[in-house]
């Protein structure tokens, strides 16, 4: 009988540590309930608001920007107008060649799908010229396009971009843009 009285003593020993651990944990939790954790953000119980606004011209250039710095393409589509006219110098033919709104989405897509990272930024502008609902303005830019750690491709050049509304409280679109880049 006395190896079962002994093992019921180290049970009631170790149940008492665990009780007394227990006690300890929930000792610790309750004076730490009121403490405040200053590394960890306060809740927003706000509406989200976008950070770019096409209904400015500078707010234009953000919205392409967050487009391709998250590559999405539910940001980008709405900058682009159903007559959307891309042109682009095609050195080795000696030509430019052009496409329209619907294979600018297809390869900014494939753009977004095939990179894991896309850095624009934006440059001076170097001209503008403007009228209530016709805004043309051609502006320096960098974009680096990482497809993985070991292929990253730097481009610079500028944008001839021509952004058009219907009227002058619409959002602009881009109607027009003329790369005028190293790719």
């Amino acid at each position: 009988m006395e190896p079962v009285q002994g093992e019921i003593q180290q049970l009631t020993r170790l149940r008492g540590i665990g009780a007394g651990l227990a006690g300890a944990a929930l000792l610790a939790l309750a004076l730490t309930a009121g403490c405040v954790n200053p590394f960890a953000p306060g809740r927003d119980d706000g509406t989200a608001v976008s950070a770019c606004d096409p209904h400015t011209i500078d707010g234009i250039f953000q919205c392409f920007q967050a487009a391709y710095t998250f590559r999405d393409t539910t940001v980008y589509g709405p900058l682009i107008d159903a007559q959307f006219i891309f042109t682009y110098r095609d050195y080795d033919l000696g030509i430019d060649q052009t496409w329209g709104r619907d294979e600018e989405m297809r390869s900014t897509y494939g753009l977004f799908q095939s990179t894991q990272k896309l850095d624009l930024i934006w440059n001076n502008i170097i001209s503008t010229s403007a009228e209530s609902t016709t805004v043309n303005i051609v502006r320096g830019f960098n974009l680096t396009v990482v497809y993985n750690p070991g292929e990253i491709d730097q481009v610079s050049g500028y944008a001839d971009l021509t952004l058009q509304r219907q009227n002058p409280g619409d959002p602009w679109k881009i109607i027009r843009w003329r790369d005028e880049s190293n790719f």
